[in-house]
């Protein structure tokens, strides 16, 4: 199996941890530990001070894995595979579900493992663009045309990342059945679930909807806890659980016992944990609501429906110029403030990833501000 540069990945080895503010971060500002213990009931808090660093079960601790069905409808805690991020679990689960012949379709822009982990096993895949002068929508009927006879898998990434995409709960649904009407297996990538805005309802998930479909969820995202490295498949499918059980064997083997407890601490208490991931959006949602409007010689913006990024555009004749790619690295020399530009998505170089989630964001965008210089 030979792999493309992970282009996002390389960028952010380059920066991440050089800059001052990551304004294009995907995460939500992580827990600190002390205040995360806090939320431990007793018998995790037993469980964490009696904790021995030997093996864990390779398939995730049989209480955590409970924890997580609680996420679903239909999901019992056989029905999980605990894996070392959503990282893996995407590795496993393409790399032993696809082969030469296939056919999967992506939607795009969005994160490269989704599309080359599939064409490393031999897959043909085509991506599913969403489009700006549609609000990013994802269009069911254009991707229900694009199935073919060997299309063994549709994947879909909701609320996305980078544009803040959210599926209309009919449209999901019936993309779900078109997929199942045709022997498809729906992915749904849902590490960004439970952060919809403005009321929007979290979509029933991908395993609940069709016994085949796959839910990847992940403690990194909305549960703001990436340090842990923590993620996890979720599908009644059997068969596909035992495949990726028996690839993880050769990745990380089983998880690290001291995450197993606190991400059963972070979702036993997952409302508290939740509520402080919406809170943290929301006001962010808020300062770049304004900057935007008052930015509006730079910038566009379609303003997300859920998940923590956005992706605004470059107006070409404005002061950060015409180049996503040149206005990142001119940014980050001056101010200290990382962008993502969609160079590193291979989606063309007018747009940028903003991130929604870290509590530096108001003195990042002044940073920003600042830079761009008085509107004209």
């Amino acid at each position: 199996m030979r792999l493309a540069d992970f282009a996002l990945e390389r960028y952010f080895a380059r920066w991440e941890f050089a800059v001052q503010h990551v304004l294009c971060a995907s995460d939500v500002e992580g827990w600190p530990m002390g205040e995360l213990l806090a939320l431990a009931d007793d018998e995790a808090r037993a469980m964490w001070e009696g904790l021995s660093l030997g093996y864990t079960e390779s398939t995730g601790h049989p209480l955590l894995r409970r924890e997580i069905s609680t996420l679903y409808e239909s999901v019992e805690a056989e029905h999980v595979l605990v894996f070392a991020g959503a990282e893996e679990a995407i590795f496993c689960l393409m790399s032993t579900s696809l082969q030469e012949g296939n056919h999967v379709i992506v939607t795009w822009p969005g994160y490269q493992s989704l599309y080359e982990v599939a064409r490393a096993a031999g897959a043909t895949v085509s991506l599913h663009a969403l489009r700006e002068e549609d609000g990013w929508s994802l269009d069911v009927d254009r991707l229900v045309r694009s199935f073919r006879p060997e299309t063994r898998m549709v994947v879909v990434n909701a609320p996305h990342n980078p544009t803040g995409m959210l599926p209309a709960e009919g449209e999901w649904r019936r993309l779900a059945s078109e997929c199942a009407a045709a022997g498809i297996r729906l992915v749904a990538d849902e590490v960004y679930r439970f952060l919809e805005h403005d009321g929007s309802r979290t979509l029933p998930a991908g395993a609940d909807i069709d016994e085949r479909a796959v839910s990847i969820g992940v403690m990194s995202k909305s549960f703001a806890m990436a340090g842990l490295r923590i993620g996890w498949l979720a599908t009644r499918d059997r068969a596909v659980l035992d495949r990726c059980a028996r690839m993880k064997d050769y990745t990380t083997i089983c998880s690290s016992a001291p995450s197993e407890v606190l991400a059963l601490i972070g979702l036993r208490a997952r409302e508290r944990v939740l509520a402080r991931s919406r809170s943290i959006v929301a006001a962010n949602l808020a300062v770049l609501d304004d900057f935007f409007d008052r930015r509006s010689d730079a910038f566009t913006w379609v303003r997300p429906r859920g998940g923590s990024t956005g992706f605004p555009k470059l107006v070409p004749a404005g002061p950060a110029g015409s180049s996503a790619d040149a206005f990142a690295a001119r940014l980050v020399e001056e101010t200290g403030v990382l962008l993502l530009p969609s160079t590193a998505f291979g989606s063309g170089d007018s747009h940028f990833r903003i991130g929604l989630g870290r509590t530096d964001l108001p003195e990042a965008i002044a940073k920003l501000d600042g830079a761009l210089g008085p509107r004209a």
